[in-house]
């Protein structure tokens, strides 16, 4: 298994919304708030993502969804705006482990949230606090 990269993100991002969860339960809340936060409006019954906000919102439930199984709680997800795009932050209190990038298990065995991340984001990495771990994500502003 390859090992994400080792960095702090934008240093120049503001946050707009952050969310604390315990449980998978929380997820679909999540996606629905998210997607709020990034168009200003709550995603209508049976309507469509548009692209960006699709790809942000997969992204985040595939980080989220791996810090609740294999992180320590509370899951803190943080939305935050620079310049030219969003930042994801998804961070656990698990500082024991690092992320891994599951590059050589076969397709459905899970573990693909980082690969999502890599394909589907501006770029991609990880990093440390003294009490947490972080992994971040950026995408372009529609």
């Amino acid at each position: 298994m390859g090992e994400l990269r080792t960095s702090p993100p934008p240093p120049a991002a503001t946050e707009i919304q952050r969310w604390e969860l315990t449980s998978a339960a929380e997820l679909r809340g999540l996606r629905a708030s998210l997607h709020k936060a990034l168009t200003g409006r709550a995603l209508q019954e049976g309507e469509e993502l548009d692209h960006i906000p699709e790809q942000v919102v997969l992204v985040t439930t595939e980080l989220a969804t791996n810090a609740l199984v294999h992180g320590l709680p509370p899951t803190t997800v943080r939305l935050l705006e620079a310049a030219r795009c969003f930042v994801l932050d998804v961070a656990d209190h698990d500082l024991t482990t690092v992320p891994e990038l599951a590059d050589t298990r076969p397709l459905g065995s899970g573990g693909r949230g980082l690969q999502l991340a890599q394909a589907f984001s501006l770029d991609v990495g990880w990093y440390a606090t003294d009490t947490s771990k972080h992994i971040w994500a950026t995408f372009p502003r529609p």
